[in-house]
């Protein structure tokens, strides 16, 4: 399984898409979550009690750089969409599911909805950390999924 790893990252390519993947998730990720404020000055701030949700958001944003980065070399080295078709709904999934921190956004959701908006929007902040950890979980199934159907069905190789 090491080996996967080291032939998919050994070109810089796909180590900057997996870079570009964690960016693009963690930034807006703090910002909604309340760990980032633009206003009226750049500040970061996380309380003890919410560690736990920044390192989940930090081994979410990890899991789906890697998952995202593996399947791109994936789909470039099979090039048959019949084969490919699962792990990269599942990476969709497990990348989607975690992005569901909506503390700020809520107001604007329960506006927009009514009372269906507002049980979904507290449904999303009451039982946000199960969400996460469910997520975190499908992307390890996905990311150990495909390195071992890069290492059988590709034929990487020590």
């Amino acid at each position: 399984m090491n080996n996967t790893f080291g032939i998919v990252y050994s070109n810089s390519y796909y180590i900057l898409i997996a870079i570009g993947v964690f960016f693009s998730l963690f930034i807006p990720l703090i910002i909604i979550s309340e760990f980032l404020f633009f206003e009226p000055f750049l500040v970061f701030s996380m309380f003890p009690e919410t560690t736990l949700s920044f390192f989940l958001i930090v081994t979410l944003s990890f899991l789906s750089a890697l998952a995202v980065s593996m399947n791109i070399y994936r789909v470039k080295l099979i090039k048959e969409t019949k084969k490919i078709g699962s792990s990269i709904f599942g990476t969709i999934i497990g990348a989607s599911a975690g992005v569901c921190s909506c503390g700020p956004i809520a107001f604007s959701v329960i506006a927009t909805f009514g009372i269906a908006g507002s049980i979904a929007s507290s449904f999303l902040t009451i039982y946000e950390i199960p969400i996460r950890l469910t997520s975190i979980g499908i992307l390890t199934i996905v990311i150990f999924v495909t390195t071992k159907s890069l290492s059988r069905e590709c034929n990487v190789k020590s």
